[in-house]
């Protein structure tokens, strides 16, 4: 009896010990990927590591340039929950009923989307809009969305440019990596039919799954227990759960047509996600992926290629 007892209590101690160290790892895990702060651990990170090609259009492009000689109007939108948060709009060089809505990626900020918004306004004449997402650029939020509560604010958005350009107008969705992965969330909202068409490019199928991979991949750790218990703590911190925050679900409802885009030598987000959200989604659907392209790369390695499958997928569209 007295022996029973005594194993009794060491697998209680254990259970304990496990527990506490979930519950710190769970923490830790929020700090270091969800709370706004610096994110050290992406530092030379193999994933993310892109050709040289790449690396001078987004560091010396001269697209960074041409944001900087451009007269964004800046905008100030309250969110559904308090937060102030900043968006940037250009009015096309001559009137247009088109404007296309940029969404960027993880730690990035509106501007960075000008690499794109450069060829929407100066080869298609579009009107631009841009955001920095909850905490990221000058938007507030002590935390980072993944494009959950973000799909939300976009929908706000959507509608302030509505008031801008017109009601008769059309509108485009583009976003990259996070912010492909928040066009899609929003596609399964109620948006207004001016929205025509959605362009994600290297988006993931949940914050869940996107977890689940990283983690197996840069610090070769299994899901369970963690991730479940990552995610209550960024219910408590953030409002909402990671496997809630799930593109996949989202396109499942979609009504608007989505062209998705990926490289196919991507290991920040494995191409796969992308082939899985097209194949679960409602709306209309066009797929494409560029050989040799790493994560949001294949606009500046095979520019020609893309902005032609961009540029057919938009006339079948749009007016």
């Amino acid at each position: 009896m007295k022996k029973k007892k005594r194993w009794l209590k060491i697998g209680i101690g254990l259970l304990s010990v496990l527990l506490i160290i979930d519950i710190v790892a769970s923490f830790y895990f929020y700090n270091l990927a969800i709370e706004r702060n610096v994110k050290d651990f992406l530092v030379d990170n193999s994933d993310l590591e892109v050709s040289a090609e790449a690396m001078d259009v987004f560091i010396d492009g001269d697209w960074r340039e041409w944001v900087d000689n451009q007269d964004f109007e800046q905008w100030e939108l309250e969110s559904y929950d308090g937060l102030k948060l900043q968006g940037y709009f250009l009015e096309a060089k001559e009137p247009t009923d088109k404007t296309v809505v940029l969404a960027h990626g993880y730690l990035g900020r509106a501007r960075d989307m000008g690499l794109y918004g450069q060829y929407y306004y100066e080869e298609l004449g579009y009107n631009i809009f841009t955001a920095d997402l909850r905490g990221h650029g000058e938007s507030e939020g002590d935390y980072i969305g993944f494009g959950w509560h973000d799909r939300l604010d976009y929908i706000d958005w959507i509608d302030m440019v509505l008031e801008e350009v017109g009601t008769d107008s059309e509108i485009v969705l583009h976003g990259v990596s996070m912010g492909a992965a928040t066009v899609l969330m929003a596609s399964g909202e109620e948006l207004p039919d001016n929205v025509k068409a959605i362009v994600a490019d290297s988006p993931y199928t949940s914050v869940y799954d996107m977890f689940d991979y990283q983690m197996g991949r840069m610090f070769n750790l299994p899901a369970f227990p963690i991730l479940p218990s990552t995610s209550v703590v960024t219910n408590m911190r953030a409002g909402y759960s990671l496997s809630e925050a799930s593109a996949l679900d989202q396109v499942k409802k979609a009504e608007v047509p989505i062209l998705y885009i990926h490289g196919n030598a991507d290991t920040f987000v494995p191409t796969k996600m992308t082939e899985k959200l097209y194949e679960n989604t409602k709306s209309e659907a066009e797929m494409i992926t560029f050989d040799n392209a790493g994560h949001g790369e294949a606009f500046v390695t095979q520019e020609d290629k893309y902005v032609d499958k961009l540029n057919k997928f938009l006339d079948k569209y749009l007016r």
